[in-house]
């Protein structure tokens, strides 16, 4: 009871200071704030709740929250943001009736009446998440002369050209290999970790070059590349281990000089692509051969680093960002693992998400991308059983399409913030409330603020001398649209 009647009081002061301060309003120049709010609480999902006033506020009083945004400082440029076209989703997919693909594509597209995706991944041979291994080539086809990518045409391709067409025929796609044919491989085994051995570097290098082109033929541009997922991994699934010393060499002799060579100089080469915990290490280690740099467009990572019983080290990021200002950042896969469908709803879900997001934003990354964008009743399919969750998921039993608070809190992010965009420097005066902001290129600022906390809060968002005062739900999220 004191703990209400104190916040009780301190609000009621601040709103009569706030008040006071409205005598001072420029209408002729006072900016205004759309709210969008998504909230369990108060049963929101990317709700609009209103538009808000700034007025002329000079000062943030010490007991009030504040936001305080300084539009003239930017930084880093957006790529964009969105999900990972699997094997699994595709197939997933496929399993709907015409009428959900449409609302489907349409949720996670569309710039206007969707959540706006404009970044994709996709996968080169199987991974976990595929109904099966598979390669394109026939064993020990040194020269690729069986290539064919007849498995992917089936779901994948159809799946990812639907995604540009509701995107508006543009989406910017890089592809990942889980590991290079059995063959190839120090230990026989597309599972389980290996290496690739040293007399098909080459062949693996052309590999790269013969999706790029199969995948163009039939209408998918492919925008970049990494060398391998989680390449510091043995896993039960699809896997293949380099260290920096092998990833860099294979982008220094084989990957980039091959990409040229065929034309493809302005695919973009992405090393890494594992977990924030060794990122500061792989960056420095790849980056101190000033031959492998001149390939190498940028880092991505994982948020999976806590496996190791921690937190996730979003300061990694930025030591990353710091020693190396002139390469890209690209968060390239998470996902909220050990799938139970009693679980889907899990609020905690979300804000995973947006604590990530917010983080991995403001210590300087380009593009962020969410892993599987569509899976079933079992978290699948998935043919190791590495079932996890993913922001929809499409019950094949009951055909109920269900959208978590996952795809709500990453599309405060997308349908927002558009390719393009500049980060600008935002702080919050509060740890509970997390916030990033971005300008887009028609002049729109848009700022996320993160409730971590337990109660509803009130705080001014502060900028060039104006502020407005706005009031978001406990543990929600919401985007502010200001113009």
């Amino acid at each position: 009871m004191r703990k209400r009647i104190l916040l009780l009081t301190i609000t009621l002061i601040y709103s009569n200071f706030y008040i006071n301060a409205k005598g001072a309003t420029d209408s002729n120049s006072a900016k205004t704030a759309k709210q969008y709010t998504t909230s369990e609480a108060e049963n929101l999902r990317l709700s609009y709740v209103g538009e808000l006033q700034f007025v002329s506020y000079e000062q943030p009083i010490e007991i009030g929250t504040s936001i305080c945004i300084n539009q003239n400082k930017k930084f880093q440029t957006i790529l964009g943001i969105g999900g990972a076209l699997t094997d699994a989703s595709a197939e997933t997919f496929f399993k709907m009736p015409v009428s959900k693909q449409k609302d489907f594509m349409k949720s996670y597209y569309n710039p206007i009446g969707g959540i706006g995706y404009t970044l994709a991944r996709t996968s080169i041979n199987s991974c976990d998440f595929s109904s099966e291994s598979y390669t394109y080539v026939a064993d020990k086809d040194v020269a690729l002369k069986t290539f064919n990518i007849s498995h992917d045409l089936k779901y994948r391709v159809p799946f990812i050209k639907k995604a540009i067409d509701e995107a508006g025929g543009k989406l910017v796609i890089y592809a990942s290999p889980w590991s290079p044919p059995a063959w190839m491989k120090d230990n026989n085994d597309m599972l389980h970790g290996g290496k690739l051995l040293r007399e098909y570097n080459q062949t693996w290098a052309n590999y790269f070059v013969k999706f790029i082109q199969e995948y163009e033929k039939n209408g998918i541009p492919i925008w970049g590349l990494t060398v391998q997922n989680e390449p510091m991994a043995i896993q039960t699934w699809e896997s293949c281990f380099y260290s920096a010393i092998e990833e860099k060499n294979f982008v220094k002799f084989f990957l980039g000089p091959t990409l040229h060579k065929s034309g493809m100089g302005n695919k973009k080469i992405i090393v890494w692509d594992h977990n924030r915990d060794l990122m500061f290490q792989r960056a420095n280690d790849t980056y101190i051969d000033k031959e492998a740099a001149k390939y190498i467009w940028g880092v991505g990572f994982h948020w999976y680093e806590d496996w190791s019983t921690g937190i996730q080290q979003f300061e990694n990021v930025q030591r990353v960002n710091e020693a190396f200002p002139d390469k890209n950042l690209l968060f390239t896969e998470g996902c909220i693992g050990n799938f139970k469908l009693n679980k889907i709803n899990d609020w905690s879900h979300g804000e995973h998400y947006g604590r990530s997001m917010i983080n991995d934003f403001n210590n300087g990354t380009v593009g962020w991308t969410d892993w599987n964008i569509l899976l079933d009743e079992q978290g699948g399919p998935n043919h190791v059983h590495n079932f996890c969750f993913a922001p929809v998921h499409y019950n094949t039993k009951t055909d109920e399409l269900i959208y978590t608070n996952e795809f709500y809190y990453i599309g405060h992010f997308s349908k927002f913030i558009k390719p393009g965009a500049r980060r600008i420097s935002v702080a919050s005066n509060r740890s509970y409330l997390l916030t990033t902001a971005f300008q887009n290129v028609d002049g729109k600022i848009a700022v996320v603020v993160m409730n971590q906390g337990d109660s509803d809060e009130t705080f001014l968002i502060w900028m060039d001398g104006k502020s407005t005062k706005s009031t978001v739900p406990e543990r929600s999220i919401s985007t502010f649209v200001i113009e």
